[in-house]
């Protein structure tokens, strides 16, 4: 991997208020190899170039740790996240190597996605993180957290993942631009409690986060 790769990956951890030591950046770029290598047969992304890549998919990934720590502070770290429609393993890879403590599942409903993040499981020796070929909708978790990255409208996630979702759990949801219609379309028993803005290092697009959770009069 490049130096120019390296400084810019450090360049943007540092930019967003990150501290992540040389073995989690390492274990990202060597994430960021393998999704070129197996891009060539799975086509995990359109994206070919590696300065693309390194912005649109693993910073924009990493623009998700600060709030996720966040909103997961009274936990202390050790958390399950669910990643749904998960890909080539985005967030979920990076949430992995980012948080030693989170146990990860990615589930994609392409077994090819889903072997490959096993292979990188394997790979970087990520005790915390599995892939899953399945639906969502057949999962039963319970899981802490259950976060997308440009997955679904916001009221086809939650109402596909509401049984994997443990009690008390949330749904976060990453955007593009602040999805309104889809938040005014959710169902009765969500409700939406924060919507933040991302800031991703070098990208010059909208980005905001959706955090929801069943509503109390409903789950009670």
């Amino acid at each position: 991997m490049s130096e120019d790769l390296m400084l810019a990956l450090a360049e943007g951890i540092s930019a967003l208020g990150l501290s992540l030591g040389e073995e989690a950046q390492k274990q990202l770029l060597d994430y960021m190899a393998l999704i070129q290598k197996w891009n060539k047969v799975y086509n995990l992304t359109a994206l070919r170039d590696s300065q693309e890549i390194l912005t649109h998919h693993l910073l924009d990934s990493l623009s998700a740790i600060g709030p996720l720590m966040q909103q997961t502070r009274s936990l202390d770290g050790a958390f399950s996240f669910l990643d749904v429609g998960s890909g080539g393993g985005l967030p979920g890879v990076v949430i992995a190597i980012c948080c030693p403590g989170v146990n990860v599942t990615c589930v994609d409903a392409v077994s090819k996605k889903a072997a490959f993040v096993q292979q990188v499981a394997a790979s970087l020796k990520l005790g915390n993180l599995k892939g899953i070929h399945a639906r969502v909708e057949t999962l039963s978790g319970p899981f802490d957290v259950i976060g997308s990255r440009a997955f679904a409208s916001l009221p086809d996630f939650v109402n596909w993942s509401s049984g994997a979702l443990a009690d008390g759990g949330v749904w976060m949801a990453m955007k593009g631009k602040l999805p309104e219609e889809e938040m005014s379309a959710l169902p009765p028993m969500v409700q939406v409690f924060h919507v933040e803005q991302l800031l991703v290092p070098g990208l010059n697009a909208e980005r905001c986060m959706v955090w929801m959770k069943k509503s109390t009069a409903l789950s009670a």
